[in-house]
């Protein structure tokens, strides 16, 4: 999948508080919660609530112009929707990319194999992140 370029419509629809979480999105590397989202949003627009942060967060997951990585207690959120890899720390729940080839054949053999239509994934490892790590052993 590849990201619509910043003045392409997102949805049909594409509201101010809409493109006002997509930029938030779009702005960050550290795949936020909603919540960090939330807060930033509120940082240009004191009137946008957290639902419409929230609802908007959904439906730019659902148009697949961002994509959501499972954390623990939590998801967390990517600009990045092309295939790659994820590390999530099952401490903190922090996220990064990792850089590895998507395999596309592996969706066609679960096509295949299950006779599912429209098949896809995502690739994500669990561990401990450095930070974690370094609190654990101070």
């Amino acid at each position: 999948m590849s990201t619509p370029a910043p003045d392409q419509p997102v949805t049909r629809r594409n509201t101010r508080q809409r493109q006002l979480v997509l930029d938030a999105v779009r702005s960050r590397c550290d795949h936020p919660t909603a919540e960090e989202i939330y807060l930033q949003v509120r940082e240009t627009d004191s009137r946008v609530s957290r639902g419409t942060v929230y609802r908007n967060l959904n439906l730019l997951t659902e148009a697949g112009v961002i994509t959501t990585v499972k954390a623990p207690g939590t998801a967390r959120f990517d600009w990045r929707c092309d295939g790659h890899a994820h590390v999530v720390c099952r401490t903190c729940g922090a996220v990064a990319d990792i850089a590895l080839p998507h395999d596309e054949t592996l969706d066609k053999r679960v096509a295949v194999e299950s006779s599912y239509s429209h098949v896809c994934h995502s690739l994500v490892f669990e561990g401990i992140c450095p930070a974690c790590q370094d609190a654990s052993e101070a």
